[in-house]
C-alpha cells in the first residue's frame, strides 16, 4: 500500500460571518483530519475572524491557523495561504464550501499516487432541492469535461488539490492577472498542463457549496461567466471543448435562478414567502 502524504487545507476568506463556521466545522471533523487548516482573513470587516479563532479554540486537535492578510483580493490570499502551507498537498476550498465526510482520505488516496499533482472533485449544492440528483449530474458533467479536455484542464476552487512541488514549479508562469478578470482555479490548471503535470477527477473528493452565484442579476452573472473566455486567451486555449462550462452555465441560468426563488433554505421547502423576498430585495437593489 501507497505511503498516503500530508495535507494542509487553505480557506481564503473576506466577510463571510454567515458560512465560516460550518465550514471549519466540517474541515475540523474529518477523519482522518487534515494536518493543518489554515484561514487567510482578507481584511474582513464583519465577526469572520473573531469566529474561526473560536472555530480554533473549540477544535484543538484540528490544527486551525489564522492568518491576516491585508493585500486585498483572491489572489493575494490564495498565495498568502500556499506561502504559510506546510505539507506535501495542498486543498483549497472556499469559505463557504462543506467537505462532505471522508473529503481528506479522498484526498490523499488520490494524491497517493506520485503522477498526480493536482485533483478536483464534484460538489452538492447544499442550499438547493435535490441535492442528490445535483450531485449525480455535477459528477458527470465534470467527468465529461475532464474527459474530453484537449488544450487545457480545469480545477474547482471551491474543492480542488494541488502538490506542493507542482505550485512552485508553476505558480511564477501563471499569467498576470491584475484587475482580477480571470478565473484563478482555472489559470492554475491550464499552467499546470501545458507544463506537463498531470491533473486528476477524484469522484469521491465531493464538498459542498452554495449556489448563491445564481441569484447574481444576468449582466453580473454574464460577466462572471465570461472571465473563463479571458483565463483561456490569457493561456491562448482555443478549442471548443474548453468552453463548454460557458455554454452550460448560461443554459442552466435562467431555470435554476427560477427555482432557486421559490426556495427557503431554512425549511427546504419550496415557498411563496422566499419569492417575495427576493423581489422586494432586487427592488432595494435597483
Amino acid at each position: 500500500m501507497k505511503p498516503l502524504p500530508s495535507l494542509s487545507i487553505v480557506i481564503p476568506a473576506y466577510n463571510e460571518e454567515s458560512v465560516i463556521e460550518r465550514c471549519l466545522v466540517a474541515c475540523a471533523t474529518q477523519t482522518p483530519l487534515a494536518d493543518e487548516i489554515i484561514v487567510i482573513d482578507n481584511n474582513s470587516r464583519d465577526a469572520t475572524l473573531s469566529i474561526a479563532r473560536d472555530v480554533a479554540r473549540r477544535y484543538p486537535q484540528a490544527n486551525i491557523r489564522v492568518v491576516s492578510e491585508k493585500k486585498q483580493g483572491v489572489l493575494p490570499a490564495r498565495d498568502r495561504g500556499f506561502q504559510e502551507a506546510s505539507y506535501e498537498v495542498m486543498g483549497r476550498i472556499d469559505a463557504d464550501s462543506i467537505l462532505e465526510p471522508g473529503w481528506v482520505q479522498a484526498v490523499k488516496e488520490v494524491f497517493a499516487d506520485p503522477e498526480v499533482m493536482a485533483a478536483s472533485g464534484p460538489v452538492v449544492y447544499y442550499d438547493m432541492p435535490l441535492k442528490k440528483l445535483s450531485h449525480k449530474a455535477d459528477n458527470i458533467i465534470r467527468k465529461l469535461l475532464h474527459q474530453n479536455a484537449k488544450d487545457h484542464r480545469f480545477l474547482f476552487g471551491t474543492n480542488m488539490a494541488v502538490r506542493a512541488t507542482a505550485w512552485d514549479a508553476i505558480k511564477d508562469h501563471i499569467p498576470p492577472d491584475p484587475n482580477d478578470e480571470h478565473h484563478e482555479d482555472v489559470s492554475i490548471a491550464i499552467t499546470l498542463f501545458q507544463h506537463g503535470l498531470e491533473i486528476a477527477y477524484a469522484p469521491l473528493m465531493v464538498a459542498g457549496m452554495s449556489a448563491r452565484r445564481i441569484e447574481d442579476k444576468p449582466k453580473d452573472f454574464y460577466r462572471y461567466i465570461m472571465r473563463y473566455e479571458r483565463t483561456f486567451k490569457a493561456h491562448g486555449v482555443k478549442s471548443a471543448q474548453a468552453r463548454m462550462p460557458i455554454f452550460i452555465y448560461l443554459l442552466i441560468y435562467f431555470p435554476i435562478r427560477t427555482i432557486r426563488q421559490f426556495y427557503d433554505t431554512d425549511t427546504n421547502k419550496f415557498t411563496w414567502r422566499k419569492l417575495t423576498e427576493q423581489i422586494k430585495s432586487h427592488t432595494k437593489s435597483d
